[in-house]
């Protein structure tokens, strides 16, 4: 019997140790809701209950049901036939079990059918969905379509579609990239024309659209005549009918059991979401935080999996007399492994929890705007809005850093343990040659890291990292002060790193050397949340120790490429490139 979350201490420490209370507080209207819905929590000891209870069926599905079938969904993959899409047969099972679970509306509002449940909890779903089988994930872990809908679309909307995802009854597609419109989605050109009866159509081609065969889709599309940028777009809700068909789908490198589709509208009618030309500079950007935080719990799903094919396989392949975990350079791959792997899970669940926080301000302070609670004065309102401008500034900040990180470490803990695997993990008799392949588009999709590094760098250069920085330092930190005085040591070459690169005052300077910032501000975060964890856990003080010591040397090695470099050497790099 395998449960993907009893199975896993490190995860189950996260909801043991995190502080939701605040969050869960926002999100229950101060457990007011238990008046009007019988399964709401009382207070909070009752909502953790119904999450760990929650978590521990999510773990017996992931276990049981879906990893098993994950081998031969890969192998089956989707098929598009007379226009429509068939899903493998394990696919489909699997989708209907956490749709009997009442599993498809984990964060929708019960008013919608919806379980209600933080940010944070759903990430944890999530995770373990893609560590039976990420492809799933790409189906199931859609749900920020009914999000995007539920805060902004109109009330009529929300009552006719949100039930039905919240049921299981449709699943959705976000159509946002286009043939010539990949990341650069302010170039998006499909055509929205409102008519005379007052219906909008959408006419033209979307690319690469993972489910778009989703019986719902958010579609980003180009309302106003004559535009050329963002401010022309809007967001739109179409429901599948005659007036879109799906050309072909993708033949890619992993994830083959998500159906990644090329989308042909012709005059498809569809539903205004929000206000006209705010569909990317809002409401896709809304999307974004919810969409890197899937990816990344995707991501550490897939290296969780790795890395327990690595360890087990370790244990079980004799050489030399002994098993090869016994081999030094075997036993430092899966330490390197198990530890990259807990530090990414820290920054992952820090950033859900900021993002949570941030979604229950916006609430509040949208019912004490509205009179749908009473305010206890202006200073309560004043207090909510500075904490939400915080907080936003912070998930802008965290969630590509989060991205980054946790798909990045994904890629490598999944190369890892192949090569763990020696010959016999490139022949498809072991699921690590699939993990290998699911893993490389995490750092791709949803935003390459390269522009999660362009939307985390200002953050970091800003001051709104160091000032989060400094939160950490001074908490309670006092078990470990050798560790906590080498942190502070990369610190401190870090912020003369960051000095250098404001000084020299050149945007090309300054993008050349992002990643090395950006990647010793990840290394810095996981070393103080690592070291918060250790406080009271003596097996987290081990990879405290761990991850420090090597963390110490990579910032203080990226902080001196950095201040031994100057704007010319710019130059060289632009001649490279033109040879």
């Amino acid at each position: 019997m395998s449960n993907f979350y009893t199975d896993d201490p490190d995860l189950q420490r996260q909801l043991d140790t995190l502080d939701l209370r605040r969050i869960v507080a926002l999100r229950e209207d101060d457990y007011e809701q238990a008046a009007d819905f019988s399964y709401a929590p009382r207070d909070y000891p009752d909502a953790l209950d119904s999450y760990r209870r929650t978590l521990e069926i999510v773990g017996d599905i992931a276990g049981e049901f879906v990893a098993p079938r994950a081998e031969d969904v890969d192998r089956a993959g989707a098929l598009l036939t007379d226009g429509e899409v068939c899903y493998a047969p394990g696919m489909q099972e699997s989708l209907d079990r956490l749709t009997q679970a009442d599993l498809m509306g984990i964060t929708l509002p019960r008013r919608y059918g919806g379980l209600n449940f933080p940010v944070t909890v759903s990430v944890m779903i999530v995770e373990m969905i893609s560590r039976a089988d990420p492809a799933l994930m790409n189906v199931f872990g859609l749900q920020d379509i009914a999000e995007t809908v539920n805060k902004f679309a109109a009330d009529e909307i929300k009552d006719a579609y949100l039930p039905r995802f919240a049921s299981g009854e449709v699943t959705g597609s976000m159509a946002l990239t286009e043939p010539e419109a990949g990341s650069d989605l302010q170039n998006v050109q499909l055509k929205a024309a409102l008519g005379a009866d007052g219906v909008w159509r959408l006419s033209g081609v979307k690319r690469f659209i993972t489910n778009g065969c989703g019986q719902v889709s958010l579609v980003l599309a180009r309302s106003e005549e004559g535009t050329t940028d963002a401010r022309g777009l809007s967001m739109f809700l179409y429901e599948r009918d005659s007036h879109m068909k799906i050309r072909r789908l993708e033949d890619k490198l992993g994830i083959h059991g998500s159906p990644t589709c090329e989308l042909q509208f012709d005059e498809a009618p569809a539903l205004l979401v929000g206000e006209r030309r705010r569909g990317l500079t809002t409401y896709v950007m809304s999307l974004m935080n919810g969409a890197r935080i899937a990816i990344a719990a995707q991501a550490q799903g897939i290296a969780e999996a790795a890395y327990r094919a690595a360890s087990k396989y370790a244990d079980e392949r004799v050489q030399f007399g002994g098993p090869i975990r016994e081999l030094t350079p075997v036993a430092a791959m899966l330490a390197d492994m198990k530890v990259a792997l807990e530090a990414s899970r820290a920054l992952l669940y820090e950033t859900a929890l900021i993002v949570d926080l941030k979604e229950g301000l916006e609430r509040r302070i949208e019912q004490l705007q509205s009179g749908e609670r009473a305010a206890a004065g202006d200073d309560e309102l004043k207090e909510l809005r500075a904490d939400l401008k915080a907080m936003t500034r912070l998930a802008a900040l965290y969630t590509p850093l989060a991205k980054a990180c946790s798909t990045e470490m994904a890629n490598r803990v999944a190369y890892d343990s192949l090569q763990i695997h020696g010959g016999s993990g490139y022949m498809r008799d072991f699921a690590v040659e699939r993990h290998a392949r699911d893993a490389r588009i995490t750092n791709i999709y949803e935003g390459t890291t390269q522009l999660q590094v362009v939307a985390a760098l200002g953050g970091v250069l800003s001051g709104t990292l160091a000032a989060r920085l400094d939160e950490y330092d001074a908490a309670d930190l006092g078990a470990t002060p050798e560790l906590l005085a080498r942190v502070r040591r990369a610190r401190e070459s870090w912020s003369a790193a960051i000095a250098h690169v404001r000084a020299a005052d050149d945007t090309d300077f300054r993008d050349f050397h992002g990643r090395r910032l950006v990647e010793a501000a990840i290394d810095l975060i996981c070393a103080y949340l690592l070291l918060r964890a250790a406080q009271h856990d003596a097996r987290k003080l081990l990879v405290a120790r761990y991850f420090v010591e090597q963390m110490g040397v990579r910032v203080e090695g990226a902080a001196q490429a950095v201040l031994d470099s100057a704007p010319a050497a710019i130059d060289t790099l632009q001649a490279l490139g033109r040879d």
